[in-house]
């Protein structure tokens, strides 16, 4: 880091033997107090140096958490500056335990949770020797800031708490590399939006008039169902092409079979915190105090069977059949310096719709497949989560207007995520047309939908000043469907 004076244009070097973090470079101006020619008073001189320590007390965390003693690649997605949450596995343990990721390891909650002596998390360690973060989703803002802190302290390159405990390192620092990783919360409830603008747009051109591509309602309300908790899985689980009736002519009769036209949806999902109460609506200005943190998501869709289900009720067995989500849930904390503008609405949402302050974010994301006859990954897609048209805030207060309550580990789905161009579409029916396009992937091989064996590869970042809070990959591989006769 580089702390600097900005009363002056011309900069020199120096460093100062009374500053704190000597060990770091520290930029002076030729305007800085200790080097006017003409001297100050001792009071002054007093009254300056106690601003200096008084500052350097309300940043000393800000500084020392900017470098851990656990080393960090600058193109890590685990920096000290995000610590995700997860659950985890090891040969050697097969206890299912909470974890946080910082560069290529995990450090195990459980072996550190003493640590955890705040007033708020004191009297609860026991929430970090659970098997899923439910517990600790459960107790609020006020637990995850002083959580976070403390993880930060003790990440330190500065704080000897963990760092010169060789014991306790060994116990307590896993290589990810050892680790699997598991679902981070039991899922009670699972809700899917179709929040991205520009995707219900494409998609409404394909099928109707591009007037009238977006229904009456879209711009109203964030529109969504309610998915299949059951079938949330980790990244890494394969999932096979669906069966289903599908009716490939319009003119005849519906066939039963393996999907034709199966595709991923680049989405992101959030984690609902804190329990509401059954009859209550959670208004706008408590919207935050229910929204942990964030995971990428696909939810695989068979689009054929979906177009011939659908009506009237929306989607069934054509998103029932599977939906993964990365490993590693990214705190609203973590992501608080990437808060980007909303996308302006037009009409103004009714009332109880409406905020004010920014709950979008900036974050970086792409699609890679990896087919055979590939030697790497193929990036199809490149797109961000700033494209979506309704925030995290508004789904969640549209989500309990009737009084629907919320518990702890609620997954809540973005919906596809699209940007405005081409290259920056959620899914395959958007990259393709409707297969009326193929998708290069490289090496002759071309697709407009996927085929067996492929894998999809999604990955997420925001991009800091120097370092990344990253979301880690969501993956699968699509297996042949089951025979059925």
């Amino acid at each position: 880091m580089r702390y600097r004076s900005d009363v002056a244009n011309t900069k020199q070097e120096c460093e100062p033997d009374n500053l704190p973090f000597r060990d770091t470079p520290v930029t002076c101006d030729s305007g800085d107090w200790r080097q006017r020619d003409r001297p100050y008073t001792p009071l002054q001189v007093s009254v300056l140096s106690s601003l200096w320590l008084w500052i350097s007390g309300r940043n000393r965390f800000a500084r020392f958490t900017a470098m851990s003693f656990v080393t960090v690649a600058p193109d890590s997605d685990f920096s000290v500056q995000n610590l995700p949450y997860g659950v985890f596995t090891t040969p050697e343990n097969p206890r299912p335990r909470i974890g946080v990721a910082i560069g290529d390891l995990i450090l195990d909650l459980s072996a550190v949770k003493h640590f955890f002596d705040g007033p708020v998390l004191k009297n609860v360690q026991n929430v970090f020797d659970e098997p899923t973060l439910n517990a600790f989703m459960g107790l609020g803002r006020a637990a995850w800031s002083e959580a976070r802190q403390m993880l930060q302290k003790i990440l330190s390159k500065s704080e000897p708490l963990l760092r010169d405990n060789a014991e306790l390192r060994a116990k307590a620092l896993v290589p990810q590399s050892t680790a699997s990783m598991h679902l981070p919360a039991a899922i009670g409830d699972y809700t899917d939006f179709y929040s991205s603008k520009n995707h219900a747009y494409n998609v409404g051109c394909m099928f109707r008039d591009p007037k009238t591509a977006l229904n009456p309602n879209w711009t109203h309300l964030p529109v969504g169902y309610h998915g299949r908790s059951s079938s949330v899985v980790i990244s890494g689980t394969p999932v096979h092409r669906p069966n289903g009736q599908l009716r490939p002519d319009e003119t005849k009769p519906p066939v039963f079979g393996p999907c034709r036209l199966f595709d991923f949806e680049l989405e992101m999902g959030f984690f609902t915190g804190p329990a509401s109460t059954f009859g209550q609506p959670v208004t706008m200005d408590k919207a935050e105090d229910h929204i942990f943190g964030m995971v990428l998501l696909n939810d695989w869709s068979a689009r054929d069977i979906q177009k011939w289900e659908y009506v009237p009720l929306g989607p069934f067995l054509a998103k029932n059949l599977g939906t993964s989500i990365s490993p590693w849930v990214v705190t609203m904390d973590a992501l608080k310096p990437f808060l980007t503008d909303n996308i302006p609405q037009d009409p103004t949402p009714l009332p109880y719709l409406q905020h004010s302050n920014k709950y979008n974010f900036d974050i970086k994301l792409d699609v890679s497949i990896m087919a055979d006859g590939l030697t790497k990954p193929a990036v199809i897609t490149r797109s961000n989560f700033k494209h979506m048209y309704w925030t995290m805030k508004q789904q969640l207060v549209h989500h309990t207007v009737t009084g629907c309550n919320l518990n702890p580990g609620d997954l809540m789905g973005s919906g596809t995520i699209s940007g405005l161009t081409a290259d920056s579409y959620g899914s395959m029916l958007e990259l393709c047309w409707k297969g009326t396009k193929t998708v290069d992937l490289g090496n002759g091989i071309t697709r407009k939908f996927l085929q067996d064996g492929d894998e999809v590869i999604f990955h997420g970042y925001c991009e800091g000043d120097g370092y990344r809070v990253g979301f880690g990959t969501c993956t699968g591989k699509v297996l042949p469907a089951h025979p059925i006769s």
